[in-house]
């Protein structure tokens, strides 16, 4: 029987029925959803302070329940992935490499215009999050079904409610 190698404090065994293959596949996608989560965050607090025009108080006040609820979002998803045994990306380098959302444009655009962009961004963070279901289902890992499914909710129904807006 082959010894096992010794634990270290930094790198314990783990042994949550999801072997490690599978554990590490998994962080990986979600760290493509932390990554698109915070900077769908940056970018709605960034038009939050910036918005100008008719729309000016239902948009501020909008976009600020919006950031709010993507900030409230990180964590969970950093902890899955820790609780996967991997570590959660943490840096705008990192989170620039992983993301598929862009960045804020530099110049803040026009009402309308960011309203079509969180619209993008929230359905870009919609893909990121199905696509993680196959290897989650594939292992077992309901606690990350679960977030996925929470945060498809939210990231789904958030872009009707802006792709509303922008009918006329």
């Amino acid at each position: 029987m082959a010894k096992k190698p010794a634990a270290t404090a930094s790198r314990m065994p783990i042994n949550i029925g999801i072997d490690e293959k599978d554990r590490a596949a998994i962080a990986q996608g979600l760290s493509r959803l932390l990554a698109d989560t915070y900077t769908l965050y940056l970018t709605t607090h960034n038009f939050h302070w910036n918005v100008t025009g008719p729309m000016f108080n239902t948009l501020h006040t909008m976009f600020m329940a919006q950031y709010t609820e993507l900030w409230g979002a990180v964590d969970p998803i950093a902890e899955r992935i820790r609780s996967l045994g991997h570590t959660a990306p943490g840096s705008y380098a990192q989170f620039g490499a992983l993301a598929s959302v862009p960045d804020a444009p530099a110049v803040p655009p026009k009402a309308l215009a960011m309203v079509q962009i969180l619209v993008d961004g929230h359905e870009a963070v919609a893909r990121t999050a199905r696509s993680l279901f196959p290897l989650a289902d594939k292992a077992g890992d309901e606690p990350t079904a679960d977030l996925l499914t929470q945060r498809l909710t939210v990231h789904e129904q958030t872009a009707w409610m802006l792709r509303s807006l922008l009918e006329e």
